[in-house]
């Protein structure tokens, strides 16, 4: 099974953006050596803790630094953009870095109404978002007569597209349109169960895709023992807390007890957002890895974590990885 990586760029408490986003090439290198798939940025605005907000740029520094692993965003949300903006961006980016580029869609805004309003969207955009996939298709397509308006760069390319999603919206439209889908199960896992069983069920073959291909979003926290790794996972959590009470800031430090950082009555809510987690020693986050996988049965599988230190985070990856390695040579044997 595939694997790979979601990473929005965090700016830890102590950083700068310009120290963030040498993190992020410092991990997109590492993550080609330890066997990553695909490395995806996801787009944010007005959040001072996450700094991929240009992902099409940040997409194409990654591509240029690294030379294997396809690069993309996990995603663009389309209401934010112009279909034929998109698609020159994009196919530009697969002009510069040949069949390895891909492209996850979303409908959300990336960010509250005050930065739809200096994006300048209509609350009622995110109603054309199916037709507006099906324009995408259109424009990184083969050349067509009856377009008036085509892509260049674009035309051609072929750039793979995803629907992503956290509701059974986008579960719909992936099915309808015969394209992957990537649920953001991460963080909103409530639905994982009936998207993954819609869009199953109700899937359209296509050009691009003959069978459903689900990808799977697994919160990942790994550590040398269990206590370490569920400290790194305060991070976190407090920065979950912190965004759902309209207290958005750079990413918190990791703290020895999480009771000391959230109120105990909203710790559950926390929890059952980040519940598709695997948090502990390398052997603690193989099993759970492996047990994740053979509960939801994804075609693929995307890990992410938001953890304060460097160095911690790039170790966590690496565990993971070699957990995922491990899991593809026992499937194999």
């Amino acid at each position: 099974m595939r694997y790979s990586l979601l990473d929005l760029a965090p700016v830890p408490e102590g950083a700068d953006t310009a120290q963030a986003l040498r993190n992020m090439e410092d991990l997109a290198v590492r993550a080609e050596e330890w066997g990553y798939h695909r490395y995806w940025l996801a787009e944010h605005h007005n959040m001072p803790g996450i700094a991929s907000a240009a992902t099409a740029v940040l997409i194409g520094h990654v591509a240029a630094r690294t030379r294997r692993m396809r690069v993309g965003a996990g995603g663009i949300m389309l209401p934010n953009h112009a279909p034929l903006a998109v698609a020159e961006a994009f196919g530009t980016l697969a002009t510069l870095h040949p069949d390895r580029i891909d492209l996850g869609l979303g409908r959300a805004p990336g960010g509250d109404h005050a930065v739809m309003q200096a994006l300048g969207v209509h609350p009622r955009r995110a109603e054309q978002f199916s037709d507006e996939v099906g324009e995408l298709r259109a424009l990184f397509g083969p050349a067509r007569s009856d377009m008036r308006v085509r892509a260049h760069p674009g035309e051609g390319t072929h750039v793979p597209l995803w629907i992503l999603g956290s509701s059974l919206y986008g579960a719909t439209v992936a099915a309808e349109h015969g394209l992957p889908y990537a649920f953001a199960s991460h963080f909103a896992p409530a639905a994982l169960d009936q998207a993954f069983a819609r869009y199953r069920k109700d899937f359209r073959p296509s050009q691009e895709c003959e069978r459903p291909h689900a990808m799977l979003a697994i919160n990942v926290f790994a550590a040398e023992t269990d206590a370490e790794a569920v400290r790194l996972k305060t991070t976190m959590q407090q920065a979950f807390y912190r965004l759902r009470t309209g207290q958005p800031g750079k990413l918190p430090r990791p703290v020895e007890d999480i009771r000391d950082a959230i109120p105990a009555d909203a710790l559950p809510a926390i929890d059952a957002a980040l519940a598709i987690s695997a948090t502990g020693s390398p052997a603690t986050v193989a099993r759970e890895l492996r047990a994740l996988i053979e509960r939801y049965r994804p075609d693929e599988v995307i890990l992410t974590g938001q953890i304060h230190d460097h160095g911690a985070r790039l170790r966590s990856f690496e565990i993971a990885a070699e957990a995922m390695a491990d899991l593809a040579r026992t499937a194999a044997a």
